[in-house]
């Protein structure tokens, strides 16, 4: 861990205000492990557009039949139905110290729409961190990524192989790779991924809330980065 991400150590307590939390990175970089660590750190959700989608439509809301006739007759979704959505999950009591964004925003459009929702209702802006993994390493990521069908471990041949080829250490079951986890189909993901967060990540940028990690290393100096960018950005 840098000796700034040691000064920055006590930002993980739950004591600190993080507020609304933007973790940007392509495919394979290491958002979820990154999430899933901030969120215990500090107590606060992780907020999915497509989990809340889905509670709305499980829970039939009003929004929720919407999306779901918009869907089954073929149309586009418009950006005002899914902000509406967004809305309504950041003013439960569990958002109040902050959240951990996930697949929102994603365009423009979104970004401006997020950040005048909270000035409106007298929020923390949001402030984005970006994980940045060289392409090779991203590939080797993703291409040599195995998973056993039984007990769900992941390994990687390249960096964390299994003892025999081809077979779970735990189960010894045949492992498994998954349909899109080829170099095609990574190459197709990483355009959509530079197509949709460059203009998100120039728009945070050009508002002075915006950092980069590096994503290529130990899981705990990332998070250590994560941290002392998060708090730099919150004293601006």
């Amino acid at each position: 861990m840098t000796l700034e991400a040691k000064e920055q150590k006590p930002a993980m307590g739950k004591d600190f205000v993080p507020g609304p939390v933007l973790l940007l990175g392509a495919p394979g970089v290491g958002k979820g492990t990154q999430a899933q660590i901030l969120m215990e750190a500090w107590g606060i959700p992780q907020i999915s557009t497509g989990d809340i989608i889905r509670a709305n439509i499980a829970a039939k809301t009003p929004l929720g039949v919407e999306f779901g006739e918009l869907v089954a007759s073929g149309h586009l979704v418009p950006d005002d139905l899914v902000n509406a959505m967004v809305a309504d999950r950041l003013s439960q009591s569990d958002c109040g110290r902050g959240y951990i964004l996930d697949g929102f925003p994603r365009t423009l459009p979104q970004a401006d729409w997020l950040d005048e929702h909270l000035a409106r209702v007298g929020g923390l802006p949001v402030v984005a961190v970006s994980m940045e993994v060289g392409y090779t390493q991203l590939l080797g990521r993703i291409t040599g990524r195995r998973t056993c069908p039984v007990c769900k471990s992941i390994y990687n041949v390249f960096s964390s192989p299994p003892k025999v080829d081809g077979v779970c250490d735990v189960e010894g079951a045949a492992l498994e790779q998954r349909a899109d986890d080829t170099e095609e189909k990574f190459a197709e993901r990483m355009k959509v991924f530079h197509a949709q967060t460059a203009p998100v990540i120039e728009h945070y940028r050009t508002l002075g809330r915006f950092e980069v990690v590096d994503g290529d290393r130990e899981v705990e100096a990332v998070t250590g980065d994560i941290v002392a960018a998060i708090a730099r950005l919150r004293k601006k």
